[in-house]
């Protein structure tokens, strides 16, 4: 099945799943899109009618409706502002208690429905929906950048392997060199001199690079690579910036690298760090001829 499929499938089994095709949301006097107004009313601070229209995508009328029908019920109230259309909006002490019982009948429902799921089975289905959501383009933009933890070198040489196999078609012998970069780095490890970094972006893995000591003075930056779906966000730069860190604070007189002309996006990110090409050479260890670059950048 294609991802469009699949996807639609999805959009069926969830509508069903929370009953967004039924009448009364958790068998309240709520539609879904009502008791979802008084759930964005709830957790924003004094919002006005265009915060809501943005925040849901909702036209205006059909917002302003709905709200004159939340206010008729004594569940929100208008707080007095110079601009009468953009009055902030607040729950009342009765909007206030019919949010906690159902924000409660929300929250038991789903907790039933997953009580039946052991730990692991839970927390694969916590990663599956974060990262559903970062693909998507959903969720919180932020991001952040950890060191390696167990498993990790593992991912980084799989996804790498995929990543340069659909968009160069390099297989087996990167692969390999994945495999045999990874496996080194973690049975000869050596703390304060070398470090791999973790880019995450809602539980998701988006990115990752390696230092390793290539002996004589020289920090060896390797597989640096950034998701697709996280690209934008500046999280490659700030993954070379860290190795740069590293290798300065532990001592090192260069970094260097090894690189292809034809991953542009990697090469830009290497200049603007101040890396400069020393030296390239045209090999076919991937099974067709490719262009290597060194690339090495001065720290004292």
């Amino acid at each position: 099945m294609d991802a469009v499929a699949q996807l639609r499938a999805f959009n069926r089994f969830h509508t069903r799943f929370v009953g967004a095709l039924d009448a009364h949301y958790l068998e309240s006097e709520l539609t879904l899109v009502e008791a979802r107004l008084l759930y964005e009313v709830a957790t924003r601070e004094a919002p006005v009618a265009a915060d809501l229209c943005g925040a849901l995508c909702l036209d205006p009328g059909y917002v302003s409706r709905l709200l004159r029908r939340l206010e008729s019920r004594g569940w929100i109230g208008r707080i007095r502002a110079a601009d009468a259309r953009r009055r902030p909006i607040r729950l009342t002490e009765a909007g206030r208690a019919r949010f906690a019982a159902l924000d409660t009948a929300s929250r038991e429902q789903v907790a039933e429905r997953i009580a039946h799921l052991p730990a692991r089975d839970r927390e694969t289905l916590v990663e599956a929906l974060k990262a559903a959501e970062a693909l998507l383009g959903g969720g919180d933009a932020g991001w952040s950048i950890r060191t390696f933890r167990a498993g990790d070198l593992a991912a980084i040489a799989s996804r790498q392997s995929i990543l340069y196999e659909e968009g160069y078609g390099w297989g087996r012998p990167m692969e390999i060199l994945q495999g045999e970069v990874t496996t080194d780095f973690l049975r000869n490890f050596k703390p304060g001199r070398e470090q791999c970094w973790v880019a995450e972006r809602a539980g998701l893995m988006a990115g990752a690079v390696l230092l390793v000591d290539a002996g004589e003075g020289t920090g060896q930056l390797r597989l640096l690579h950034v998701e697709a779906w996280a690209r934008g966000l500046g999280i490659g730069r700030a993954l070379v910036e860290e190795c740069v860190r590293f290798a300065r604070a532990a001592g090192y007189g260069r970094v260097r690298l090894w690189t292809h002309s034809v991953l542009e996006s990697a090469r830009r990110i290497y200049a603007a760090a101040g890396f400069r090409i020393v030296s390239t050479d045209v090999h076919d260890a991937f099974g067709k001829p490719e262009q290597g670059e060194t690339w090495e950048l001065a720290l004292d």
